[in-house]
């Protein structure tokens, strides 16, 4: 028993027959007891959480909800002295959300950055975050260092960090020692994968994508990164980590002509769920038109200009620029620059 440990208190009148529902029916047990002639406190621990019962407080109705793996059959239980102990998930499943897919050009021009965790500034490229289903975010450092990040993990479907500009020093579980992540580098995070960011340069900027938008992160308090092993083809979840190296990197031929393309290997690594690479104009190129039919499909210009042809209206894309573009809609490019690049991801 860790008697520094917070406990939750409750009152109740009689404490010999509230121990005894406790310990018979709730899953707790007694582990401290005072005093020994005629007890009025009772400590009691079950499911990681310390119950302390005390007959000089008044009794009556009080909740304690648990978050446990596995449910018992009784998932709500009242004790004689009115106290309700509930059992909930802790592991809750995935809220995916309705998709409901829309256009959106998000500026570079009108770009906006708010506070995040660890001395990040967020840029929301999705604000409606379709439906809860996608989030894309623009985070920038800009004065480098030590980043006060710990080793964490996210419940998601899928997400990745582009490397736009600067550099990140980064260690995952199972993929060795840390490693200097920059930019053009892409890296794919597989739910639950241990990671952590250790320090940036200056004007360190990333795209990170992630579905659902708004999913869990849990820290991890008792694994040391980088782990003693080493497994790059570890499965978490159905997928494998992945580290594109874009300087590494060499392109073929796109879909439509006129354009190169850099795959980094992520459909593979998620089994078809996306694809995500970089695209490349060449002299000349233009984009015609046709229709998306893709779950999710975000641009995200890297450099140079074009100017998107969205059904009857037209939109100027510049660098830093984000667009997610509908599932059928017509859309075609015109006046691309030869060193137009964007970055595109694809979800099925």
């Amino acid at each position: 028993m860790d008697l520094e440990a917070p406990q939750f208190v409750i009152g109740c009148d009689e404490l010999e027959p509230t121990v005894d529902w406790f310990t018979s029916n709730a899953g707790f047990r007694m582990v401290m007891l005072q005093p020994a002639d005629d007890p009025s406190v009772a400590v009691l621990e079950g499911h990681g959480v310390s119950v302390r019962l005390d007959r000089s407080l008044p009794s009556g109705a009080s909740g304690l909800r648990i978050a446990v793996m596995e449910i018992p059959a009784e998932s709500r239980l009242v004790a004689p002295n009115g106290s309700v102990v509930e059992f909930i998930r802790g592991d809750a499943p995935m809220l995916l959300g309705e998709n409901r897919p829309e256009f959106v050009h998000d500026r570079a021009l009108d770009a906006v950055f708010g506070a995040g965790r660890a001395g990040m500034q967020y840029r929301d490229l999705i604000p409606e975050r379709q439906g809860g289903r996608y989030i894309a975010s623009h985070i920038r450092i800009p004065d480098g260092g030590p980043v006060l990040d710990y080793v964490h993990h996210h419940q998601i479907r899928f997400q990745m960090i582009f490397c736009h500009a600067g550099w990140a020093d980064l260690v995952y579980e199972d993929q060795g020692p840390s490693f200097r992540f920059e930019a053009g580098d892409c890296v794919l995070q597989p739910p639950h994968i241990r990671h952590r960011v250790l320090e940036t340069s200056d004007a360190f900027e990333v795209v990170e994508i992630g579905s659902p938008a708004a999913h869990e992160t849990f820290r991890d308090h008792d694994l040391e990164l980088p782990t003693t092993t080493i497994d790059r083809n570890r499965d978490f979840g159905g997928q494998r980590f992945v580290w594109h190296r874009g300087a590494a990197a060499t392109a073929s031929p796109w879909r439509f002509a006129g354009f190169s393309y850099v795959n980094f290997g992520i459909d593979g690594a998620t089994s078809g769920l996306a694809e995500v690479g970089i695209v490349r104009a060449e002299s000349g190129a233009e984009l015609p038109r046709h229709l998306p039919d893709h779950e999710f499909l975000f641009w995200f210009v890297r450099s140079g200009s074009a100017t998107l042809h969205r059904n009857d209206e037209t939109h100027s894309l510049v660098a830093r620029d984000g667009v997610t573009l509908a599932p059928h809609e017509s859309h075609a490019l015109t006046d691309v620059s030869d060193d137009f690049e964007v970055l595109e991801v694809r979800v099925r």
